[in-house]
């Protein structure tokens, strides 16, 4: 069995085995399971207004996602795109409030400040690893916590001690009232089509230039990669910048599309960490991510359906996404079996 074909069963076993004990679950506390999926299955599918909310929800888990699967493919773990996606959120819907601008304008600069806001949010831990040394991991756990109240403190100042900051002009909006009628008057927008873009150019910056393969090499072995003359201390910067640059454009969904503004906030969206997930259930790939947001924000958006439907919490799909998450991490086991049971084939 070839690796290519393993790598794409080990996330598909994962699945379905965190459905299946996630079933278990729902039945040793009482629910019915069948009861339960057909509910979750009717939140995602279950009409055009249903679907066109489960793209929506998934726009910004692929850019989170991306973020996160950029810095592991360059040897970057970055905990921080919570962070980063929040001070994104930020920067786009002030940008969108604070000026009036014709729309072929506006909006690329709402994303470009978003995108701003992110990259500077990442080169912060970037620079501490280049040149300090100083763990990532350390530094973008606790630049999340200094987003989120940096950002409340802003939102205060530029609403004049309110809670919220001021709507967005259309000329900045990402909504589309012809994807809205389309979906039976759901909030969906065209930030789907910026997530799926910025797929298209972390694969052309991996897989297709120089820089991209600098970023993987210096991930790979920083040693190795410095002696062969790269600059590891430029790459871990790029790789951190960059990563923050998906993840505030990750903010601006929420920002330009579909909230409109921005709200003082009392802890994390939690999109950030869930790309964790959507990385790791994606392989970091680019293509995975889109498979990964497709699960993760559809089962998000779907488990609202299910309290109402079929009675059960909606915390058993939290319950069912970290089965799933554990599966995934435990994906050496299961690649040991699907090796094993090859050999077996191969015997006889």
């Amino acid at each position: 069995m070839s690796n290519r074909v393993v790598n794409l069963l080990v996330p598909i076993i994962s699945i379905f085995l965190g459905l299946l004990v996630g079933a278990i679950v729902m039945l040793l506390s009482g629910y019915d399971p069948i009861q339960g999926y057909i509910a979750l299955w009717e939140g995602i599918f279950g009409d055009a207004y249903a679907i066109g909310e489960t793209i929506r929800q998934i726009s910004p888990y692929i850019l989170a996602g991306l973020a996160v699967a950029f810095a592991f493919r360059t040897g970057l773990f970055n905990i921080g795109v919570e962070g980063q996606l929040i001070v994104g959120w930020f920067a786009a819907a002030y940008v969108g409030a604070a000026v009036e601008l014709p729309k072929i304008i506006h909006l690329p600069l709402a994303l470009l400040a978003a995108a701003a806001a992110g990259a500077i949010w990442g080169l912060i831990p970037g620079i501490l690893k280049a040149k300090l040394h100083v763990h990532e991991v350390i530094v973008t756990i606790m630049m999340n916590y200094i987003a989120l109240h940096v950002v409340n403190a802003l939102i205060k100042a530029v609403s004049d001690g309110g809670y919220k900051t001021e709507t967005i002009h259309k000329t900045a909006s990402l909504r589309s009232e012809f994807l809205s009628n389309l979906t039976d008057f759901s909030t969906l927008h065209y930030g789907i089509l910026v997530a799926l873009a910025m797929v298209v150019v972390m694969w052309f910056i991996l897989e297709k230039t120089k820089t991209g393969y600098e970023l993987k090499s210096v991930g790979f072995n920083a040693h190795a990669s410095q002696y062969a003359g790269m600059n590891v201390s430029k790459n871990i910067v790029l790789s951190m910048v960059i990563s923050g640059v998906f993840a505030g454009l990750g903010g601006a969904m929420e920002a330009l599309g579909t909230f409109g503004y921005m709200a003082s906030r009392g802890g994390f969206t939690g999109i950030g960490f869930d790309g964790i997930a959507v990385a790791l259930l994606g392989a970091n790939t680019p293509l995975g991510v889109i498979f990964g947001a497709s699960l993760f924000g559809s089962l998000k958006y779907g488990a609202g359906n299910m309290p109402n439907a079929a009675g059960v919490p909606v915390e058993i799909v939290s319950i069912v996404i970290a089965l799933i998450i554990f599966f995934v991490a435990s994906g050496y086991i299961i690649r040991v079996i699907l090796s094993r049971m090859s050999k077996k084939k191969e015997a006889k």
